[in-house]
This record gives C-alpha cells, structure tokens and sequence, in this order.
C-alpha cells in the first residue's frame, strides 16, 4: 500500500497475526482495544517461555477449580506411607513423646520455609522445575532435571508398594483372612503345619512367601512373580487414567484420594481405643525419654523426615503451585499444609499404637498363660515350693499382675538357678519396644493385629484401601513432577507423555516384581533419592538467595502476596536453612559411610531375615542411581557455561490476537522487513514501511531484561523514528 494512504480501521473481530516489531510501532494513544489487548513474547534465550508479568498467561495455562482441590492436592502429595509406617517407628525408638520436640523446631527451621519457598517460586513463575530454574538461572536449570529424574526414580518404586497394598485389599475379601493361619501341608503318612509358617507366624509367612515369593538373595532373581506383576500394572494403569488430563483429571480424584484416609484414620482410632491394651500402646507411646533427646542421631533422623515427609525437591510442589493464580496467598497454604502433614502423622502415630497395644496386650496374655503352665510344672516336679506361691494366686485365671508377683518372687527365691527356669518376664512394655517399621509394620505387624478385630475383613478392606490412596496421592505430585516441567520446556502433549512415561516406567519396575523384587526395592529406596534431593534443595536455596537475590525475591512476594512476608523467612533462608542443610548433608553422608551397605535377606530354611552385603554389581547400581540422579546439574551447568548449545538462533516471536486470547506462533523476520500482517505479501500489508532501525536493542542486555522489580521487560527502544503523518499511524 503506499505510504501515504489511509490505514483500512482494523475490524477487532477478525485475527490478526503481527510480528512484535511491527506491532509496537503501530501502538497509538487513541487506540483502546490496541491498549487491552495482552502481550505475550515467545523469546528464544535461555528463558524460553517466560513472559511479561502483565501477560494473561493464566488463560493459556491449566488452573485448579477451587482452592481446596489444590490444598488438597498439595496435602494428597505431601502425606504419604512414610506418615503412617515411619514416623511412629521413629517417634518410639527415639524418645516417645520427646521426639515431637526436635520434630516441630525442625518444621519451623528448614520444613515450613523451604515448603514456602518451593510454593513461591512455582506461583512467582508459573512454570514446573526445570522452567523455575532455568528463569533464576540458566546455568542451574540442571536442577529441574535433577529433580524429575529422581521423581522417576522414586516413582518406579512407589507405585510397587501401591501394587502390594492392591494385592493384600483384593485378598481381604475373605473370612477368615488368608494371613490368620498357617496352612497345613498333607503328604502321604499325616498333615502338618507348614514348617516356614510354624518357625516365624502366620502374617511373616503370608507376606514373605505367598505375597512376595521372595527369594534368598539379591542374586538369585527367581523370575517374575505374576500376582504382583498383574497388581503393578493395575496400579499403573490407575495413575496414567488419574494423570492423563494433568491437574483436570486428578485434581477431582483428590477428594477421595486425599480425604479418604483420614476417615479411615478417625474409624480405626475410635474402634483401638475401644481394643484392651490401647492405652498402654497410647501411653508407651508418648512417655518422653528426655535423655535419648539430646542425641545428634535423632535431630539427625527428625530434620531427614520433615524433609522427606514435606516432598521437598521432587518438583511436585513446584509444579502443583505454578497452576495457581499469581496473588493466591501462598505463605497461608505452605503453614496449613505443613501443619495437617504434623497432625496427619500423630494421628497415625496414636492408631499404630492402639493397635500395636492391643495386639502386645494379646500377645502378653499367651506369654502369661504359657508360662503359667511352666510354673505349675515345675510345682508338681517339686523344683519350686508351694510356700512360696501367694494364697490368692488361681494359675486357671491369672492376670498379668499376679503372674508378675509370682515372677518376682521365684526370681528372688531362686536366684541362682533362675536362669535354668526358662521363665519370661511376660512383660507388655517388651513387646511394645519391638520397633518396626515401613512393611514390617502394615504387611506384618498390623494385619497380624487385624485378624484379632472383630469383622476383621472390613477392618483388612479399609486399611489396604487407605495405603492404595496415600500411596496414589503422593504418586500424583511424583508423576507432575516429571510430566508438568517437560511439557512446559518441550512443549510435547501431555496426554502422550503421561501414557509413554507410565508404560516406560511399568517395564522398568518389572525388576522389582521379580522375587528378588523387594530387594531391589530397598536398595532404590536407601540410595536413589536421599542425597540427591539434599544437594538439590541445597541448590534450589543458594539459587534463590544468593543468585536471584533474596531481597529481590522478598520485593516479588510483597508484590504477589499483597503483604511483606515476616523477615523470619528472609534469615531462615539466607544463613539457617543452608547450614542446617549442610549439616544434615553431611550427616548423612557419614552415616552412609559407617553404615554397611547391603540388606535383610528372608532365609527360608531357618525363617528369619539374615544381612546380606551388596554384591559388586549391587554396588554399582548404587552409586550409579546417586550420581544420575545428580548429574543433570554439572552437565547443564558445563553446558551453559561453555556455550556448547547455541541458543542464539531463531527469531523474534509473534502474537496472534483473537477476542481477547493468546496464540503464540514463530515469526521469520529474515525475509522482507515490511510485512506487518503474517503470510501477507508487501503490496497487500496496510501499513508504511519503517525500515528495519525503528527499534535497537539495549546495549549489553539480553533479549528480554530482567526489571529492577523482577518482572520481564520487553528489551527493546524506541530510535531515531521519522516524522510520519498523523494518518499513516
């Protein structure tokens, strides 16, 4: 068109596809719609994606449809099977009551922090973990990756003990319960009790033998067990169905997912405090031991379980976060989220105990009758006098106390000889000591309590159907951890990476339905994911405090939050949490090194679990799922640093209005400078030809800057424009 012609009024119905630079220059004051319309910049650096803090890019990206959908989505992911089989296993052995002390301060110290930290950046940025890293630094996007490949790690395993959980639920249909006896084995001649059953009992049995098939060693593979082949496909193909929409699909099944299990909790409180030896379960429990709480060991193991239980480093939170609005009050949820997680593992830690009290109440009983009949043996083989017994004592109906008067005495009469007596002390508290944890407490401990509960199959039902959906909830914010940063950088379609991503990972895992799977499971579980979420929390830390700026970081939440967050945060970020971090990296890596590597063979011949040390290739798989996991980190560091991939190809981008949306599409800017409208040819574009210096960029800057204030700004200058009339704008 030539110059000096009227520009044709643009009809704001119709889409028009204008590349940035020319776009800017028609930018008039008069023009309103020009002036609502929303910029998007699709930039080629490093810092792909990010837009301009102005940008509606929440209308391109997925968003939670309520704010307890996401609460409970960030609870579902955050509480797992470590609340419910680790923290009452460590809160016994390392002070009872007194380890909630070291507990909360380590909450308060590195947990609600860090939590709020990783909140914040996903909401600031609105991306997953390797677009969070790649904003604050291109050179530590390795971050990102370091986190999504310890997420897949981790899920591998994961979803297995959501297959064992499947199992046991579908076996618990049934009365009696298959664990409740030992079978009995017919030959020829007679029947007897199988022998493995009779040296262990009948839950050890059921889990090691018909349950796992387990084989003796690490080496000795035994081939694929098929029940729990068949219970790992099943619960994989459960978490691509609920993750295959992204946040759309499983955000609606978080209100079972996540809400279910504390119904679950609640029922089984009610019903053990009304089993016999609840309250003495209850009271070991919470009766402090000051003195173990002064040992390093167990700050050690509370700062290792808030991080842990918390799901800091895996990306999860980051990438639940970053579908929330931008002014969402994110230091409100990282505060109520930590603290349902704290009250969500106490109240794990009262049911476990109820149940184990009442199952050591029954178990103490059998002891008493037991050794009750010794001592009426001994009386009438005239080892022990009837003097010394008290009038009142009926040996036909003893209770616990009694038996315990009548121990004493026949130890202080007998001294000497006692020992040959082989009488037990009988004692509840010693049954209660016998710590156990992870599947020695819900495949063994708790279904062998269960089969004592009256409707013992419901009671089987609801517990392996709230395992099935802690172990779902945590596994959701796992596999977003690994699906929502690589969309965001890939660009790939999420539905396609979620199916690919969950049949890769179900072929994996199949080492671990081997018989010598459970093995495998301890192995990726001790190595795969400990130190590499240290070192990477630690990065994420250094990233946002010394590399971003923490000031500048504190100015985006003010911004973000509407309020300046409490300046306990800013020291806690900047000098606490790094260094209790590093301690406890540290710490870990020596208890690594003292600690022999290796793990609790089930011995079948003899029926207990005997420690093997890894073999060489054992060994090797160890370190190598260490250094994997940590490796992206120098890689994309190396990679940056030394300009390996050249990232300053491409063009500019263009932005496609069309009623008020956002379509991103490349521009080449290459060809003709005087196309305004995208496929148009120069005669046919309606407007005048500028010539290609009407912007420059900032010298020295990249193509999008970063503004004092932290937001992107667009990076380019108005320069040296010509007078034009009034009617060619």
């Amino acid at each position: 068109m030539p110059k000096n012609s009227k520009v044709v009024k643009r009809d704001l119905d119709d889409e028009v596809i204008e590349s940035v630079k020319d776009l800017l220059s028609n930018e008039d004051s008069s023009d309103d719609a020009f002036k609502k319309s929303e910029l998007m910049v699709d930039d080629q650096e490093e810092k792909d994606g990010d837009v301009e803090e102005g940008s509606d890019v929440e209308d391109e990206r997925p968003a939670w449809n309520s704010k307890l959908q996401y609460i409970l989505a960030q609870v579902g992911f955050s509480v797992g099977l470590g609340n419910v089989w680790r923290f009452p296993y460590l809160c016994q052995k390392n002070g009872g009551g007194a380890y909630l002390v070291p507990y909360l301060i380590l909450l308060l110290v590195i947990g609600i922090p860090l939590f709020f930290l990783e909140l914040s950046v996903g909401q600031r940025i609105r991306r997953g973990s390797i677009g969070v890293w790649n904003y604050i630094s291109p050179k530590l996007g390795g971050i990102g990756f370091a986190s999504c490949v310890v997420c897949f790690f981790v899920a591998l395993y994961y979803n297995v003990i959501i297959g064992w959980s499947l199992f046991y639920f579908s076996q618990s249909f049934q009365h009696p319960l298959p664990w409740d006896q030992c079978p009995l084995v017919k030959n020829a001649s007679h029947t007897f009790v199988e022998p493995e059953c009779e040296k262990s009992s009948a839950t050890t049995y059921y889990w090691y033998r018909e349950a796992l098939n387990i084989s003796s060693s690490l080496s000795e593979s035994g081939g694929l067990n098929w029940k729990m082949t068949i219970c790992l496909l099943a619960a994989w193909v459960m978490v691509c169905l609920a993750m295959i929409k992204g946040i759309q699909s499983s955000g609606k099944i978080m209100y079972f997912s996540s809400l279910f299990p504390y119904v679950v909790l609640l029922c089984f409180l009610i019903r053990g405090l009304l089993l016999n030896g609840s309250l003495d379960g209850i009271r070991h429990m919470f009766t402090p031991k000051l003195e173990i709480m002064l040992e390093p060991k167990v700050w050690r193991e509370a700062a290792t379980q808030v991080f842990f239980a918390l799901g800091l480093g895996f990306g999860g939170v980051i990438a639940f976060s970053s579908y929330n609005k931008r002014d969402n009050n994110c230091h409100f949820d990282a505060v109520l989220v930590s603290f349902i997680n704290f009250f969500t593992s106490v109240l794990a830690t009262l049911v476990v105990f109820a149940v184990l009290g009442f199952k050591a109440n029954i178990i103490n009983e059998k002891c008493v009758i037991q050794n009750s009949e010794k001592i009426l043996k001994l009386l009438k083989a005239g080892n022990l006098s009837q003097d010394m017994i008290p009038h009142h004592i009926n040996f036909s109906s003893i209770t616990t106390e009694d038996y315990s008067l009548v121990y004493d005495i026949i130890q202080k009469v007998k001294e000497e000889e006692f020992d040959s007596l082989g009488l037990k002390s009988c004692q509840i508290e010693d049954e209660l000591n016998k710590a156990v944890q992870g599947t020695g407490l819900a495949f063994i401990a708790f279904t062998e309590a269960m089969t004592h509960f009256p409707a013992s199959p419901f009671w089987s039902v609801m517990f392996f159907l709230m395992l099935v959906n802690l172990g779902l909830g945590s596994m959701f914010g796992t596999i977003e951890g690994i699906i929502t940063p690589i969309v965001d950088t890939f660009k790939v379609r999420k539905e396609i990476l979620t199916v690919i991503c969950c049949l890769l990972a179900f072929f994996i895992g199949l080492i671990f339905v081997q018989r010598s799977g459970n093995y495998f499971v301890t192995m990726f579980d001790d190595y795969s994911a400990t130190l590499p979420l240290l070192i990477v929390v630690i990065l994420e830390n250094i990233a946002i405090t010394r590399i971003y700026g923490i000031d500048k970081f504190m100015e985006d939440l003010k911004d973000m939050l509407g309020f300046s967050p409490s300046q306990y945060y800013y020291y806690m970020w900047k000098y606490v949490s790094p260094l209790v971090l590093l301690l406890l990296l540290v710490a870990s890596i020596v208890q690594m090194g003292l600690s022999p590597p290796g793990y609790n063979a089930w011995i079948e011949d003899m029926a207990i679990e005997e420690f093997h040390s890894y073999p060489t290739w054992g060994m090797i798989i160890c370190i190598s799922l260490m250094v994997l996991a940590i490796l992206p980190v120098p890689i994309v560091f190396l990679v940056r640093r030394c300009n390996l991939i050249d990232d300053s190809s491409g063009s500019l981008a263009a932005v496609s209005y069309k009623r008020g949306r956002i379509i991103k599409e490349p521009i080449n800017l290459e060809g003709d400078n005087t196309s305004l409208i995208h496929g148009k040819s120069p005669n046919e574009v309606p407007s005048p030809n500028f010539g290609k210096n009407i912007y420059r960029k900032q010298t020295g800057s990249p193509t999008l800057d970063t503004a004092p204030n932290g937001r992107y700004g667009i990076g380019y200058l108005m320069a040296d424009m010509p007078d034009m009339p009034e009617s060619d704008l």
